[in-house]
């Protein structure tokens, strides 16, 4: 059994309700939260994210400094 004052309590289910989630959904991500557990949806929009960068490659940081570099005393 777990005690929750009232005021969390109405916290936490305007907290799962403004997420579309169940009052138990929202204290089980709270929990793996907590324990240092890897966030599922974090994780997914990660990989989503790297998924779209796949092949893009800008400059590397020396490629940057020395276009710009140039760019200042030719004026390029």
């Amino acid at each position: 059994m777990v005690s929750i004052p009232d005021d969390l309590l109405a916290r936490i289910d305007a907290g799962a309700a403004e997420r579309g989630e169940s009052r138990s959904a929202f204290l089980q991500e709270a929990a793996r939260m907590r324990l240092g557990e890897p966030n599922a949806r974090a994780l997914a929009a990660m990989e989503a994210v790297k998924g779209l960068i796949v092949g893009v490659r800008g400059p590397t940081a020396v490629e940057a400094v020395r276009r710009d570099r140039d760019r200042v005393l030719i004026g390029r």
